[in-house]
């Protein structure tokens, strides 16, 4: 392609306070229409707006994990639109002086993102459209957002993807917003232009509107360059407009021709005083950050010596997180606690959001006892796997299961014994093995698991059956 991609991304999340920014009603997800809002949120002639403290301490925080500046004296400014998801007819917003900026997200690659600024706002309401009639439902409006603006960095959908998992997983780590995208509390508006290969003019850019998936920020990526790019090819000129990307089609078309800055007829919101941050409150919430995804992921693969691939698979959900390092903090080694989670527990979550909630039967206490066993060499990985699967569907704890018994493991004359029995009990996979299929020797493990009841050591049995048919 002679063109490259240039993208930049406004991120909207949904911050976790319990309250609207300027007044006292929920923020829970769902409820019947328009049982979540009041004159202020709605407003209504007469009412003012009082600014929610916390969501202010939320966005600091925000901007503090994404290494931005905090301006420590700002204001809020009134958006001027009209939509009938915003029945004032402006957004409270900030324009000129956000209270965070000049960030960054850096990807595992080392490229960093640039954060341009965090700004705080309100959400609108939500237009719900069904056989040929418009509703409105103002539960949402009010709800606090922070707007993530990013530089145009972004130069691929691998990095748009990680980008966006970035931003999702750090906002998650301090506790600031869930952003569940498929609820909306995490939107990113997805800017797309196409640069000539080396050049450094920036072409015409379109915005993609509300893209409330990963998987779909990439295809609408995809599909926007692809039209743009077939517009500078035959002569034409992109238009800056916003877009909307169809699910069903895979394709994205035109809303309407984009406003720009001086649209909106930004001026001071004249209802709300300037904030002033005193620096000491700064640091406390800097000093009250915990470990971020990236420093855990570099701490995972260097310090305790866990593969990126595994790292990736339990540094992306904090939850897990949390149990694993529970686990090491009570004396569970790192290599069986790893193991274990990603093979027998992850085999029971079958989705992202069981994984993030990681809400399973056993205790921290339990599987350190359990990885202590093996650790020490007392039951082998297979007896463990099998009392963790167990204990998983129970809940009961893991001396339920493995008995004095057990613990005294199988004589290596006991397992030589068994190897003999399972050789003559397989002679169709023995011959397999011997005519090159390696995987055949696998049958004759499920004899030995059997017989021993997963006692044995199968890596010391597998090494014992190649060489007696050798």
């Amino acid at each position: 392609m002679k063109y490259e991609l240039v993208s930049g991304f406004e991120t909207h999340v949904e911050l976790a306070t319990a309250t609207k920014i300027f007044c006292g009603c929920t923020t829970a997800f769902g409820g019947a229409p328009n049982t979540h809002c009041c004159p202020i949120c709605t407003g209504q002639p007469g009412t003012l707006p009082v600014l929610n403290k916390k969501v202010v301490e939320f966005a600091i925080r925000a901007g503090l994990a994404l290494h931005c500046t905090i301006n420590t004296t700002t204001h809020l400014d009134r958006k001027n639109y009209c939509y009938p998801d915003l029945p004032k007819a402006y957004q409270i917003s900030q324009f000129d002086k956000p209270l965070c900026e000049h960030g960054y997200v850096e990807l595992e690659s080392g490229k960093r993102i640039r954060i341009l600024r965090i700004h705080i706002e309100e959400d609108a309401g939500k237009l719900v459209h069904e056989k040929g009639t418009s509703y409105i439902d103002y539960n949402r409006g009010g709800v606090p957002l922070i707007e993530i603006v990013s530089e145009p960095d972004i130069s691929s959908t691998d990095e748009a993807r990680e980008y966006v998992e970035k931003l999702q997983l750090t906002m998650r780590y301090i506790g600031v917003s869930d952003c569940k995208m498929q609820e909306g509390s995490m939107r990113c508006d997805v800017n797309i232009s196409l640069k000539e290969r080396g050049s450094q003019v920036l072409g015409t850019r379109t915005e993609i509107k509300n893209m409330n998936s990963i998987s779909h920020i990439e295809k609408a990526m995809e599909y926007e360059a692809r039209r743009q790019a077939e517009i500078l090819d035959d002569g034409g000129e992109v238009e800056q407009a916003t877009m909307r990307f169809d699910e069903n089609s895979g394709e994205t078309y035109v809303m309407r021709t984009k406003e720009d800055a001086q649209d909106y007829r930004y001026f001071p919101e004249p209802d709300l005083l300037e904030v002033a941050i005193p620096q000491k409150k700064v640091d406390e919430i800097a000093a009250s950050l915990p470990e971020l995804p990236l420093e855990k992921y570099k701490r995972y693969t260097t310090e305790l010596g866990i593969n990126a691939a595994n790292a990736k698979l339990l540094y992306k959900y904090k939850a897990v997180c949390d149990f694993f390092e529970e686990c090491l903090r009570l004396g569970a080694g790192v290599k069986n606690t790893a193991n274990l989670i990603l093979g027998t527990v992850y085999s029971t979550l079958n989705t992202e959001e069981e994984k993030e909630l990681f809400n399973i039967r056993v205790t921290p206490e339990d599987m350190a006892g359990l990885v202590k066993l093996a650790d020490g060499g007392k039951i082998n990985i297979t007896l463990a796997q099998m009392t963790l699967a167990k204990m998983l569907e129970s809940g009961k704890p893991f001396t339920e299961y493995i008995k004095e018994e057990d613990l005294a493991g199988v004589s290596d004359d006991e397992l030589t014994e068994l190897c003999r029995q399972a050789i003559e009990a397989n002679p169709k996979a023995v011959e397999d093995y011997k005519n090159g299929k390696e995987k055949a020797i696998s049958g004759l493990y499920g004899y030995i698991k059997r017989a021993t009841q997963g006692k044995a050591d199968i890596r010391k049995a597998d090494a014992i059956i190649k060489e007696l048919i050798k």
